[in-house]
């Protein structure tokens, strides 16, 4: 276990690294949030004054679907770094290695994690700035940021098998647009469940996004509802705890075919 610990560390160290070098891409992937943010915060404010929102903010309503929602855009892209080591050669170089091979993928998982918590912090921040409250404090934040987080593991794990499996940028984009927009409208984050046509709102309960918007939404409000945010948290985290697996199960089936 230790040197399993010692090599991802080491792993996602040399990702960051990268990351790092190339703060761009990180900054860029803010914009798209912070128009939602500020955009449909502004055009929908006065939606509230239907009821059912529990709130007399609409930025207050939408911020954790906002954060929830980029965590999912962000790492739906994770596949795509693994495609590009892949063809530079850089992951075969690593099979040679005494690594672990669960450690190669870890890194990934983790390197997509640290960007969700800085990307969050940010969004965060800024929807304070624009008058967001945040009944809970810093409790309820953080434990939006660690929804955000399991459910950027779980489509950033997805995101990695598939690159493993189809091993064409292609395939990821497609699915990407494919799946983005419908997982946020088929969820919680801009409207209520009940000013949902019946079908919508059925779907929604079976969107692991929407999981994490209600279960940030009741961590953030005065009074939460533990047991709301500990059943959608739990299955979010045996959901990434599969996701991961599988991203696993797949790199090996690579490494077995290189």
């Amino acid at each position: 276990m230790s040197a399993l610990l010692t090599d991802t560390w080491w792993m996602t160290a040399r990702r960051l690294k990268i990351g790092m070098a190339q703060p761009v891409f990180l900054v860029i992937s803010l914009i798209q949030p912070v128009i939602w943010l500020f955009l449909f915060g502004n055009l929908f404010e006065r939606v509230v004054d239907l009821g059912g929102f529990g709130t007399d903010s609409y930025l207050d309503y939408i911020v954790p679907g906002v954060v929830v929602m980029n965590a999912l855009a962000w790492n739906m892209w994770a596949g795509m770094g693994t495609l590009e080591e892949t063809s530079q050669g850089t992951l075969n170089r690593f099979l040679v290695t005494p690594v672990r091979r669960s450690a190669i993928m870890n890194a990934n998982v983790f390197e997509q994690a640290v960007g969700t918590i800085v990307q969050s912090v940010v969004i965060v921040l800024l929807a304070w700035w624009a008058g967001a409250t945040f009944d809970s404090g810093l409790p309820g934040v953080a434990l939006l940021i660690l929804l955000a987080v399991l459910l950027g593991v779980i489509f950033g794990s997805m995101s990695n098998a598939i690159g493993m499996l189809v091993r064409q940028r292609e395939s990821i984009i497609g699915i990407n647009t494919l799946l983005l927009l419908p997982l946020t409208f088929l969820s919680t984050v801009f409207m209520v469940r009940d000013l949902m046509p019946d079908w919508m709102a059925t779907v929604s309960r079976f969107n692991p996004l929407d999981w994490a918007v209600v279960a940030s939404r009741s961590a953030l409000s005065a009074t939460p509802d533990w047991g709301l945010v500990l059943s959608r948290g739990g299955w979010l985290l045996a959901l990434a705890v599969l996701m991961v697996a599988l991203s696993i199960r797949t790199f090996r089936s690579y490494q077995k075919a290189v």
